[in-house]
């Protein structure tokens, strides 16, 4: 499968493509970003110079599948948001036709990192179920 990979630095206003990345690389990449690191750059900022949360971003290229891992909270003391997008039918003109929206996003919030890579893992097997089984309705 092909993936593409993607990093929000918290004081950086574009976002960084990592570009098509092997699938036994994104696993490696994701668990040595330094997460305290730019957690505290966003402490140090200024409100107005802050433009993400710290986050680490995978697409898989084929399905259009989107996983975005967020920190939220303080160095040493923070939890993981997931993020999932998924094409997926949803209900549109009163409920009375159903149509494919592309950028479906669903969150989970308050997860740790273990859960974190369970989600990037499932993500990289592309096991829909399993990602469709966590999302928060």
């Amino acid at each position: 499968m092909e993936f593409r990979a993607f990093f929000c630095d918290p004081v950086e206003a574009d976002i960084i493509d990592l570009g098509d990345m092997a699938q036994d690389t994104i696993m490696d990449t994701f668990e040595k970003i330094d997460w305290n690191e730019y957690l505290q750059k966003s402490i140090n900022a200024k409100l107005d110079e802050i433009y993400f949360h710290p986050t680490f971003g995978v697409e898989n290229k084929k399905s259009g599948n989107e996983l975005t891992i967020s920190v939220i909270g303080e160095p040493d003391n923070y939890e993981f948001k997931v993020t999932y997008k998924s094409p997926q039918k949803v209900k549109s003109f009163f409920g009375l036709n159903d149509q494919i929206s592309d950028n479906y996003s669903t969150v989970t919030q308050a997860t740790t990192k273990n859960d974190a890579i369970d989600w990037l893992n499932a993500l990289l097997r592309n096991d829909t179920a399993y990602l469709e089984s966590r999302v928060d309705h």
